[in-house]
Formats: C-alpha cells, structure tokens, sequence
C-alpha cells in the first residue's frame, strides 16, 4: 500500500487523481475488510467423516414488537428468557416469511422487529470439551438486520438479507449436556436509504387523518418485503483445527484442464493438507497436497450448460482432508467441494464458455410462492428446475437478490447458468450514492463472492438492478464496486442492469455486457405494439455504437392475466403477452448475428408486489401463473428457446432428439 501511495502522490495529472483514490480505496478495503468484516470463510455445511449437521427447521416461537417505537423486546430483553415467558407467541415455520402465514392483517405489511426463537437438545459427543469438537449456529439468510443469542449471550449480528452468517457457539453450549440450546432470533425488516435494497420510512403525523405513530415503509422496487427467516438455520461441528475455505479456479485446453486452488486452515498451523479430485465414476484423476496448488486433469469432462452438450452440468468432486497435532493428539478434517471445470470469456460481439459462443436463452425470476413468501421450498423448487427445462431455458438471472444456496446447487448439477445479482434494487435517492451505502454494497459483494465464487453455473456478477445510474454519483460509486467485484474474483465478468438514457448512463463505462430492461408498448407506448420495431432497434444500434459491447435483453414482458382473451390483442390479455414477445424475438433475430448474446424474459412466473392501482394481487408478467400454470406465452418461447437450441452448431445429435425437444 505504500508504495502505491507514493506513486498516486506523484502524478502530476489532475486526470490521475480520481484512479489513484479508486486505487487506494481499494487496497485499503481488500486490507481492512477481509480483516475486519469478512474474516473467514462461509463453506456450505456437508456431513462428512469429520463433520456432522442438524437441521433446525420446523415450528419456532414467534412474537412481533407491537411497542410504538418497535423496541419492547430489547427494553424489557426478551433474550435473557424463554420467549413465552415475555408474552402471547405464536408458532412460526422455519424456513417461511412470516407475512403470509396468520390472518392477521398487521402482519401482512408488519415492520420493525420480530423476534423467533427455536430450544434444542445438542448430541452428547458434541458438548464434551475433549473431543476437540467446535460447535457452529448458521442461518442461510434473514431479513434483513438480525441479532443472534443463544442462552442469553450474543453470538452474531449481521446486517443485510440473502445471504448466509454464522458463530461458533462451542463456549457457550459445551459443558452443559442434557440442558437445551436456547437459540433467540431479533430480526429487523426495516429499509433504509442506506441498506440493500434501499428505502426510506414515511411518518404520517397528522393525527386527523391517521392513527398515533404511523408510518409506512416506501421503496422503489416491485416485488413485495417478504421477511422472515427464510433460509434452513443448521447446527454443524467440526474439528476445532479444521478446513476454513476453498478457493478453486479452472482454465482448461482441448486435452488438458487445470484446477488451481487455495484452503485455508483455522485453528493451528501446524497441519497438513492432502486433497483427491474424483470424477464421477469414484475414480481419482488428480492429487495434490499444501494449500495451494494446482491439479491436472487430462481429457478433462467439461461443464456444459443445459442444452449445450449431452452431459450438462459435469461436477468433480475435489475431497480435501486436513490433519493437525493438537495436545498430541490427530484431528482431522474432511471437505468435498463439487468442481465444474469451465472458462468464461467476453469479447466486444459474444459471451464464450469454454471457447464457444453462448447465447442466454432464459428467464428473470423470483424467490415468491403462496403462503410460504420467498421461504424454501424444495417441492416448488423442483417444479420451477423441472418447468425451465420444459421451456428450454438455459440462463437465469437471480433478480433482484443472491438466490438460496440449495437452488444454486441445482443449477451447478442442471447446467442452468447464472447472472448472480447481490440485492441492490431500487438505488434511486442520491443518498444511497453515499460512502455510506457505498461501504456496505462492497461488505455484501465480498459476502455474495465468498458463498458463490467456486459455482461454475455463476458466469457474471451483477452490482444492481436499474439503479438511478444517470445521477453523476453514479459514476464514482459503479467505478468502484465493480472494481472492488473484479479485485476479488477476476475470473468472471461484471455487469448491472440498467433502465437509463444510452446517453446518460455514468456506470455502463465499467461494465464487460450491457445489461438493459425495457417495455416498449408497455410502460412505453401502452398497447402500441407496431412502435417495438423502430425502438428496440435503436436502442440496440445506440447502445452498441456507444460502448462497443455486448448486450443481453434482460427484462422485456407484458402483464397478463390467465383466461383474459382479446383479438384483436389488448394489454392484459394472453393475446397481447404473446404478441409483444413475437414483435421483440424479430428483433432480436437481427441483432443476435451481430452483438446481442441474451434474452431473459420477464417474468418466469407471476409474484406477489405491494398493493397498488396497477397490481392485482400481484405482477401478472409470468409467462407461467404464481402456482406455475403456463399462460399462452410460455408455449410461444418454449417452441422459441428450442428452436435456438437446435441451430446451435455445437449441438449433439442426442439433444435434437430428446424428449423434451420432440413434443
């Protein structure tokens, strides 16, 4: 860092100074922040011969703080007992949002905190000190502030949704066998301009008009604020030396590929590592001991997305095993990690995967089902894997926030590839251009890189979504956080999604694709669908002329709702959806032989929005309904994503005739 600042102190160009503070901020956060807010790894937990996990979802205690200022529970600490003894509690399933699940109304759109809480009994072997045994509480994800106490003591704090967190809570329960785990949740949905996504608080304070302290929660996206504890909550052990991290990066020729890794070991440094890289046949192809290295794999199986080859989705599997001295005894630590061996490349006209031209025929999606809100839920996530490939899709973009680990997981087997998008939606104040917001949308791509880095279905990290990128802040604040992204993982390409002016746009600059959203005929024009033509094309033509970069269409749609019929076609009508679909595919056709290299429908299915003249019960842009029945449109761009899956030029003779493709 040094000897940077020394020569940023030393240009002479006005012109250098601005790079030279990027540079400097930069450093200064790879260095502080690593240390400070993101100190160790987030591995997916896995039983293995060392390590053992119990699931702890279910039914929990739940109460929400009804005090007008929505601090009741930390006044009277509601943590310090069981959460019964404080007050009425309902019960509350875990993984769910809470919003759907009573009928009580004012917890439809409740804000402020609710608090859960879960007892349970621990396994014998893991509460005895000499085992060497490490205790650790992990919540896939909540929302959006949460404050963790198990038996009355915090044990983590962490601010943001979508994202995984854990504490080693080994002090706190070892030495107590029999005695219950008390594991108390605070958990605060509040937005401010300052989270992600952003918002801001609007006291009512005319009492003539409205109740005693009022207030409502406005914010600039369109999908409702489910909350609650969303993801599966685990308790996991292991080895008190144990296998922290995995870092693993592919680069791969016609007969040879390379796997380049990194583990990190917490607990001693006296340890040795081995690891063994298995096909899927059980067979080892590769060694390698240390805690970096690389393995070569000759003839190497590739991963291929959906569509693309007749084994999608190939994964390795890299066993990492750790052995340390520890008061003369030998712990070890065993990790497997599935590897998919591909290489992402993006040039001025095309997306390359392993070397061939990839073109994104997909969806945009969201975490929204009935009752449960965007809670896990494996049946609807099966049903959702199951219609995509019915559809053809080969892509999906995690809009507007980090989907759950366990659907991530189903795109690496599927070879469904991801645009992986953290969850800034809604940047549209010049506050939350701040250093403020600024600090913490680094922290939540730190976060987002850590859980996500080694998937090879992620082929692009995406900073936001239709962000007010024509403000001059803009320019500044996307100059940065997509460096800091490329700083931490140069592997992959970076872009955002942006609704801006060609013209206007000040952070477009800085990405590797152009991601942009439009409604022509829609939100523009409504009903006129003869104007797409003319203006999708221009808005290609500009955004190309201007950037010399490839582009994907990543929304485009129109509400419809199921059984509503016009001809000739009018808005709201499945006549329409599929009309304005057919009059953007023609474009897209064109434009597709020259630098277009994506589209992603908007919406795979219906979602739940806030209440709104424009909403009823919902977005109706799905091309499949909320309880993932196919509208008309879904047939028009099945017949269409098959139809460019069969002229691909890569594409096997066994994908012309699989059953999907023939009915």
């Amino acid at each position: 860092m040094a000897a940077a600042a020394a020569s940023c102190g030393g240009s002479a160009g006005a012109a250098l100074a601005g790079g030279c503070r990027l540079l400097l901020l930069l450093l200064l956060l790879l260095a502080l922040g690593r240390a400070a807010a993101l100190p160790r790894g987030m591995l997916y937990p896995r039983d293995t011969p060392s390590r053992e996990r119990k699931e702890l979802g279910g039914l929990w205690s739940f109460r929400a703080d009804l005090s007008p200022s929505r601090d009741g529970g930390f006044v009277q600490r509601w943590y310090r007992q069981p959460l019964r003894q404080t007050g009425p509690v309902i019960d509350m399933p875990v993984p769910a949002s809470f919003n759907d699940i009573t009928q009580d109304p004012s917890l439809e759109n409740y804000i402020g905190w609710v608090w859960y809480e879960k007892e349970v009994l621990l396994p014998l072997r893991w509460l005895q000190d000499d085992l060497n045994t490490r205790v650790v509480l992990r919540f896939g994800s909540a929302h959006y502030y949460s404050i963790v106490w198990v038996n009355g003591v915090q044990v983590v704090e962490h601010e943001g949704g979508h994202l995984p967190f854990e504490a080693d809570i080994s002090s706190i329960v070892q030495g107590s066998p029999g005695i219950p785990c008390r594991i108390t949740v605070a958990l605060n949905n509040t937005l401010t301009p300052h989270t992600l996504p952003p918002g801001s608080i609007l006291y009512m304070n005319d009492t003539r008009r409205y109740p005693k302290n009022y207030f409502v929660q406005n914010t600039r996206f369109d999908f409702f604020n489910y909350a609650g504890i969303h993801r599966p909550v685990v308790l996991y052990t292991t080895p008190s030396v144990y296998i922290d991290d995995i870092t693993v990066t592919t680069t791969s020729s016609d007969s040879v590929a390379r796997v380049q890794y990194q583990v990190s070991v917490v607990g001693s440094t006296l340890y040795s590592l081995s690891l063994s890289l298995y096909d899927q046949e059980g067979k080892v192809v590769a060694t390698g001991d240390g805690p970096a290295g690389e393995l070569k794999v000759l003839n190497p199986n590739l991963w291929w997305p959906y569509l693309m080859h007749e084994t999608p989705g190939y994964r390795y599997s890299l066993e990492v095993k750790m052995q340390a001295q520890v008061n003369g005894a030998v712990l070890e630590d065993v990790y497997t990690l599935p590897v998919g061996i591909r290489t992402v490349h993006v040039t001025s006209t095309q997306f390359l995967i392993n070397g061939r031209p990839f073109y994104f025929h997909g969806v945009n999606k969201h975490e929204d089902a009935d009752i449960r809100g965007k809670g896990l839920d494996w049946p609807l996530v099966v049903k959702d894997f199951n219609l995509l490939r019915w559809l053809g899709a080969n892509s999906f973009r995690t809009s507007h926030y980090p989907y759950a680990e366990e659907i991530m997981d189903l795109c690496d087997a599927y070879g469904i590839v991801v645009i992986d998008e953290c969850p800034a939606v809604g940047i549209k104040m010049p506050q939350s251009f701040g250093n403020k917001s600024l600090q913490h949308h680094l922290v939540v791509m730190e976060e987002l890189i850590r859980r996500d880095k080694n998937r090879p279905s992620v082929v692009m990290w995406s900073v936001a979504n239709e962000p007010a990128s024509e403000l001059a802040p803009a320019a500044y604040y996307f100059k940065t956080v997509i460096a800091y992204t490329k700083a931490l993982d140069p592997s992959r390409p970076v872009t955002y999604v942006t609704e801006a002016n060609y013209a206007l746009d000040h952070g477009a600059p800085y990405v590797d694709v152009i991601c942009v959203n439009s409604y022509f005929s829609w939100y523009h024009d409504p009903g006129h669908l003869e104007v797409i033509p003319l203006q999708l094309t221009a808005q290609f033509e500009n955004w190309y002329k201007t950037y010399q970069k490839p582009i994907i269409q990543s929304e485009y749609g129109a509400d419809s709702v199921p059984g509503l019929h016009s001809d000739p076609p009018l808005m709201f009508s499945e006549e329409y959806q599929k009309a304005m679909l057919r009059e953007y595919h023609s474009v897209f056709d064109k434009k597709r032989k020259e630098y277009v290299i994506g589209e992603l429908i908007w919406n795979f299915a219906d979602f739940m929005t806030n209440q709104g003249t424009t909403r009823v019960l919902g977005n109706k842009k799905g091309i499949f309904t909320r309880q993932r029945q196919p509208k008309s449109a879904a047939f028009v761009l099945r017949e269409r994503y098959w139809k460019i899956a069969n002229e691909s030029s890569c594409l096997p003779p066994v994908i012309k005739s699989h059953p999907l493709f023939l009915r």
